[in-house]
C-alpha cells in the first residue's frame, strides 16, 4: 500500500527526543505510522536551525524497512539548491515553500525529476489560490496551520476554511497536508475540510507514549 494513501498521521521528528530517536521511531512505526515527517530549517527562512541530510540518511533504513516513507519539509531559502542532497539521503517526498524561492516551477520539477513526490507549502498568510499556477506540478500541498519555525504553537482557527478552499482548487489526486498545532481536538476539523496528511510533532513525538498518542490521533482523523 502507498504510505501516502488514505488519511495519515505523520509524526514529526522535530519534537522527538534525539537521544531516543531510533526507539521512538520504532514505537510509532510499530503502532502503524507510515509517513515520518522531517522538518529542515536553515536559520534564514525561519530563525531556528534543525536537521539536514545526515539525519534523513540515518533514519531511512529504519523507516523504509517498516514500509514507511520520509516526508521532508524544507523550510529553507532557495530549496532548489538542496533537493539533490535530500534525494540522495532517502527522501520520498520533498515539500518546499512557495515563499522561499523565485523559481517554484523549477524547484518542483527538480523534485519530481528525481523520483520524489513534490510538495508545495503555504504559510498562513499566503492565499490558497497561490497553488493554481502549479497545480499540475505538485503531488501534495502543505497548509501551515501555524507560522513556521517553532514547535508547540497555537493552531490558527481559520485553517480549516483554507484547507476547504485548497480542496476546491486542486484535483483529488493532490493530497492536502496540515502542519502546526495538530492534535486530537484540531485535526478532525481539518479532516472534514479535506486534509489527508496530518503532521504531529508535540502531540505524538512529544507525548510520554508516542505509540498510543499516534493511535488516538489516527483514530481522530478517521483512520485510513
Amino acid at each position: 500500500m502507498d504510505p501516502f494513501e488514505g488519511r495519515r498521521v505523520a509524526p514529526s521528528i522535530l519534537a522527538a527526543d534525539y537521544a531516543r530517536l531510533g526507539a521512538q521511531l520504532d514505537e510509532v512505526l510499530g503502532a502503524g505510522a507510515r509517513v515520518i515527517h522531517v522538518d529542515v530549517m536553515d536559520g534564514h527562512f525561519v530563525p531556528p536551525i534543525s536537521v539536514g541530510p545526515l539525519v534523513v540518511d540515518a533514519i531511512r533504513e529504519r523507516v523504509h524497512a517498516a514500509g514507511g516513507a520520509l516526508d521532508v519539509h524544507l523550510m529553507i531559502e532557495a530549496p532548489e539548491r538542496q533537493v539533490a542532497e535530500f534525494v540522495r539521503a532517502g527522501a520520498d517526498a520533498i515539500t518546499l515553500h512557495w515563499e522561499a524561492t523565485a523559481h517554484v516551477h523549477y524547484a518542483l520539477k527538480a523534485v519530481r525529476d528525481a523520483g520524489c513526490r513534490a510538495g508545495l507549502a503555504l504559510n498562513p498568510a499566503t492565499p490558497a489560490h497561490a497553488v493554481a499556477e502549479v497545480a499540475d506540478a505538485i503531488d501534495q500541498v502543505l497548509c501551515m496551520t501555524v507560522n513556521p519555525g517553532w514547535g508547540g504553537q497555537q493552531f490558527i482557527p481559520e485553517s480549516p476554511a483554507k484547507v476547504a478552499r485548497l480542496r476546491e482548487l486542486l484535483p483529488d489526486s493532490v493530497a492536502i497536508e496540515v502542519d502546526g498545532g495538530i492534535d486530537v481536538e484540531k485535526a478532525p476539523s481539518c479532516s472534514e475540510a479535506g486534509a489527508t496528511l496530518f503532521v504531529a510533532g508535540s502531540a505524538v513525538m512529544g507525548a510520554s507514549d508516542p505509540a498510543e498518542a499516534y493511535r488516538r490521533l489516527q483514530e481522530a482523523v478517521g483512520g485510513l
